[in-house]
């Protein structure tokens, strides 16, 4: 998965199949047999882009029995319910593919990749599908970005296998043949297939820990190396390995799913908790204005209240007895020199007043403007989000109750399960 620490990586998980119903599920999800899917992500009208490097000639199941009758494999000695089938899932981050153009360089990096796997697996007979799918949305960027965005991965369906040779047994009559090669069978074999290799120091001899037990290293560890180094090798020099000891290297379909839901879920909430906090700024913004607007309203009312009415005017001086002339007294004369000067001085403030308030009346109506705009996108982020922090509300519980079962019960099929599938379970750990 990416980390947005802009390093594509490389990224190798096997899954078993435990059971027929394992594998008639993953069929029906490679194969794109359903008529519709609970993943809402898949976009029918771009299944016929799938590629398939090698298309199933029948069910899964079926060419397993027939690969056993014609002798490709055997599954001698094999106990009933041992694992048959496995899926390797090999992957990239989304952004990876977007940055190089998108389908045909998936195309080309994928057909790359279906060589890296047939050497993986042991040979491409072992190998009963590989379809890389190219009809899954990657929500989250789409959104992002504003434009579609799709995760190209490859799926490859094989049956484990090694050989195993098979020696003349004692009760053999002829003594010469007697612990020499019998024969050499292709058998299946998940446990032995991933089975754990020693960790070698630099004269080649295996490490020890401190109770001098062989240090093993993981088959799955392994894979992530053999698939980088596959890779780099067909000249793909700008990823990186998957990180050693993370969960991607282990990580079941379902969880992996679940982890990326989370992850995206959370981006979400991060963005309406943003819209939240800009939506307040705004309102805070908007508030401060209109306090401004109104001390500013207060003002130019107690200056118009200072200013000399014309009907104050009017009133002063008396008419001469001769002429039209109007004769004061010296108080009436100082008092209309004094509020001549201040009416002078209230319109000049008046006209400074009026402008400041006009400006304040269209600083509120942009910050109107703005809190509206802020509050709809809010509203709608957070109706968007709205079912994914309900779902996490309600289901929280039980997907961390799910979690935990699928850990209990692989700890406890280690504890019950014979010592060499045990051995192959630890590569997981």
């Amino acid at each position: 998965m990416a980390r947005n620490d802009g390093i594509h990586r490389t990224v190798a998980r096997n899954q078993d199949l435990e059971t027929p119903a394992d594998v008639a599920k993953v069929q029906e999800h490679n194969e794109r047999e359903k008529d519709s899917y609970s993943n809402q992500d898949i976009v029918p009208e771009r299944t016929s882009l799938n590629i398939h490097f090698k298309a199933s000639a029948d069910d899964y199941v079926k060419m397993f029995e027939q690969m056993e009758q014609d002798g490709v494999i055997s599954t001698r000695g094999l106990k009933p319910d041992a694992v048959k089938y496995g899926e390797l899932i090999f992957d990239v981050n989304s952004a990876y593919f977007y940055n190089h153009g998108g389908y045909e360089f998936a195309r080309q990096f994928y057909a790359n990749a279906y060589k890296a796997a047939v050497e993986i697996v042991g040979g491409e007979q072992y190998i009963l599908s590989a379809v890389m799918h190219a009809d899954e949305r990657n929500r989250a960027m789409s959104e992002a970005l504003g434009e579609e965005v799709y995760h190209y991965h490859l799926h490859v369906v094989y049956i484990p296998v090694v050989e195993k040779q098979i020696l003349w047994s004692k009760r053999c009559k002829d003594e010469s043949l007697r612990g020499t090669i019998k024969e050499t069978i292709t058998q299946v074999s998940r446990s032995k297939k991933w089975e754990s290799k020693p960790v070698l120091d630099e004269d080649g001899n295996p490490k020890l820990n401190e109770k001098g037990k062989k240090i093993l290293r993981s088959s799955y560890s392994v894979l992530q190396d053999d698939f980088f180094h596959l890779m780099r090798a067909a000249g793909y020099t700008d990823v990186e390995r998957g990180e050693r000891g993370s969960t991607e290297e282990h990580l079941t379909v379902t969880q992996f799913k679940v982890q990326a839901e989370q992850q995206r879920l959370e981006a979400v909430t991060g963005q309406v908790a943003q819209a939240e906090q800009g939506l307040e700024d705004a309102k805070a913004a908007t508030a401060k204005q209109k306090k401004k607007l109104e001390a500013l309203q207060k003002e130019t009312e107690v200056a118009k209240t200072i200013a000399l009415t014309v009907q104050d005017i009017e009133a002063m001086g008396k008419k001469a007895t001769f002429g039209n002339n109007i004769t004061l007294t010296p108080d009436e004369c100082d008092t209309l020199k004094h509020y001549a000067v201040n009416g002078i001085i209230a319109n000049a403030d008046n006209k400074r007043l009026k402008e400041k308030l006009a400006s304040a009346e269209k600083t509120v109506s942009i910050w109107k403007q703005r809190y509206e705009a802020v509050n709809e996108k809010y509203m709608e982020l957070k109706q968007k989000a709205q079912p994914f922090l309900d779902a996490l509300e309600i289901a929280s519980e039980k997907v961390r109750a799910f979690i935990n079962s699928i850990l209990i019960r692989g700890k406890e099929t280690q504890e019950h399960e014979h010592p060499a599938r045990k051995r192959g379970r630890d590569m997981e750990l």
